[in-house]
């Protein structure tokens, strides 16, 4: 089964690129679902045709659907959506309606998570194509249960036994109900599929992610970045698709001056993502909608080439011995190192980029040994482990 995800910046083209990849995937055989975890969904503009929370069938093998937060709280949160509803309204809140009670921010990407696991686990396609939100959405996405993980680990077990203890003098003392065992329950439960989905997304055989761009300086820019942080996360990213390229055969002078534009920016796509595969897609003389322009879309990107096929397969993350130590590479593009920031704690390595951290828990090889150093050199942030943590 393979799943990948088109990530980039709003407004690039993801949700056309998604959408001709699923058409062309379908029409090999396969039977594929196109979903949209994005909130400001355009899936179905795209395929000029109406879509709902539950799998539409396009046409043979091919499928779309547009995650809805709503339907799917009703669908499978049962008792923490009606704990959510009964604390909300416990003191009276009556100008707001249940459903818009229970659907918090983040909501989406982890329903969209959830709705993914169920389909890959019951094998219900053999391709699913994730049209994502804009960038920052989508790198939300894809550490939700890295953070949640961390959360459960930690915290988790002490509430619950806390709440246990406190609940008899809290609820009557506040006059607000506290989350039953039941509850705290069917969390976990949600915590255990979102740690399956971190091991699937993580599968390189499985899931690939694919960075849209046009060739425009800030679009290129936020490209790099989103990679520097897939690579932190050691997602796989098979492809960047250069979207909107004026074609060779436009002569028109308006076009001249963009198309020199484009020329540069193109050979900086390729000199920054290198060796990874580069598709192209041109700038078409009209809207893409419907299959026929899909249909064009698609075969313009990938000419013969199976659209699903995994594309570029190296780890951005390994660990090697040497000597009497053990060294940690990460592969971070596009970074400086007076962006970076790196610290231990316990079992966990956080590593920091800008604004964005992430937390590695450290391989079994590395249990019990002690940050000797690190260094930053050809892009790549290398930690060396040495000594014991009580020597």
């Amino acid at each position: 089964m393979r799943i990948i995800l088109y990530t980039g910046k709003g407004g690039v083209g993801k949700t056309s690129i998604s959408a001709a990849t699923a058409l062309k995937s379908a029409r090999q055989g396969l039977k594929t679902l196109v979903v949209s975890t994005d909130p400001a969904h355009s899936l179905g503009d795209s395929l000029d045709m109406r879509l709902s929370p539950e799998p539409v069938e396009v046409e043979k093998n091919l499928w779309a659907q547009e995650i809805d937060s709503i339907h799917e709280v009703e669908k499978g949160w049962g008792q923490v959506q009606e704990y959510l509803t009964t604390l909300f309204t416990a003191k009276t809140i009556k100008d707001i309606t249940t459903e818009e009670l229970t659907v918090f921010p983040g909501m989406e990407d982890l329903l969209s998570l959830l709705r993914i696991l169920e389909y890959y686990k019951n094998r219900t396609f053999d391709v699913i194509i994730i049209d994502c939100a804009p960038t920052g959405e989508t790198l939300a996405l894809l550490s939700f249960p890295d953070m949640l993980r961390w959360w459960m680990d930690k915290l988790f077990p002490i509430k619950r036994k806390a709440i246990k203890v406190v609940r008899p003098i809290v609820e009557p003392m506040l006059g607000v109900p506290m989350p039953t065992d039941g509850v705290m329950g069917e969390v976990e439960k949600i915590y255990n599929q979102l740690d399956e989905m971190r091991k699937i997304l993580s599968d390189r055989e499985v899931t690939s992610i694919r960075i849209v761009v046009n060739p425009e300086k800030m679009v290129i820019k936020e490209a790099q970045r989103s990679f520097t942080y897939l690579n932190i996360y050691d997602y796989n990213v098979d492809a960047v698709v250069v979207n909107r390229v004026i074609p060779d055969n436009v002569t028109d002078d308006y076009f001249k001056v963009w198309k020199d534009i484009q020329v540069r920016y193109k050979e900086m796509i390729k000199d920054s993502f290198s060796p990874i595969p580069i598709y192209y897609a041109p700038l078409f003389e009209k809207e893409v909608l419907g299959l026929e322009m899909l249909t064009r879309m698609g075969e313009e990107v990938f000419k013969k080439e199976n659209p699903v096929k995994i594309n570029y397969n190296i780890r951005t993350q390994q660990v090697k011995k040497e000597k009497d130590e053990y060294i940690m590479d990460i592969y971070m593009p596009f970074t400086e190192k007076k962006e970076l920031s790196l610290n231990q704690k316990g079992d966990e390595l956080i590593i920091k980029v800008g604004a964005v951290k992430r937390t590695i828990t450290l391989p079994r090889t590395l249990l019990g040994l002690s940050v000797a150093g690190a260094k930053f050199e050809d892009e790549t942030l290398k930690v060396r482990f040495g000594g014991k943590k009580n020597e």
